[in-house]
């Protein structure tokens, strides 16, 4: 019991010292390991409540939007749309899109979103909010094309595509499309199987956690 405690007091010690470097630094780096959703979640634990929060909130399965946010950004806050090219296409001019963030958002569709969810300080660089607003959007996705919120390959083509263009399928004239909403659905499935290894143990408080 006295060395439990002993951590618990070095815990709370270390803490106090390392949380300026927290909130300047890890706060906003990518995970060291995209390819593992545990791992993931581990390195940043916030990321998993926030994630958790997102599916109790709109009914969508935690692996779907971070398999979507992983092809979007590689889960860099701070993520950008290439820059278009003028002049022989050697000087850049601006950005394609107005895509930002983790979930390269573009301006009006993260407009609406703050409208109908009344989260109207939301930040597209923020991961919280950022997920939210893909939980937003998938479910919107089932609601106006019918697709399942489990269904990884369709989700993306709607998110890249949007619902009118899904519906017109858009998509079949882009096939490099179609093979990235692939790959989207098989990190989705990969995702989902890595989550039920490490699930129980991210549910725990941080502080029973010291007792393992």
């Amino acid at each position: 019991m006295y060395e439990k405690f002993k951590k618990i007091c070095f815990f709370f010690s270390g803490w106090v010292i390392l949380l300026p470097l927290t909130i300047s630094g890890c706060a906003t780096t990518p995970p060291q390991d995209t390819s593992n959703l545990c791992e993931i979640f581990y390195e940043k634990e916030d990321w998993y409540d926030a994630a958790a929060d997102m599916r109790d909130k709109w009914g969508v399965p935690i692996h779907v939007p971070m398999a979507m946010m992983y092809q979007e950004s590689s889960f860099r806050h701070d993520a950008l749309p290439p820059r278009d090219y003028v002049l022989f296409g050697l000087i850049p001019w601006g950005r394609v899109s107005s895509a930002y963030g983790y979930s390269q958002a573009k301006t009006p569709t993260w407009s609406d979103y703050m409208r109908e969810t009344g989260n109207s300080g939301a930040d597209r660089d923020d991961f919280e909010d950022a997920m939210d607003f893909m939980g937003w959007f998938i479910s919107k996705t089932h609601k106006i094309n019918g697709v399942s919120k489990w269904d990884a390959y369709a989700q993306y083509l709607n998110y890249h595509e949007g619902w009118g263009g899904y519906k017109r399928k858009t998509y079949l004239k882009k096939g490099w499309l179609v093979k990235v909403s692939q790959k989207v659905k098989a990190r989705s499935l990969r995702y989902a199987t890595q989550l039920k290894t490490c699930e129980e143990d991210l549910q725990k408080s941080w502080f029973w956690k010291l007792f393992d």
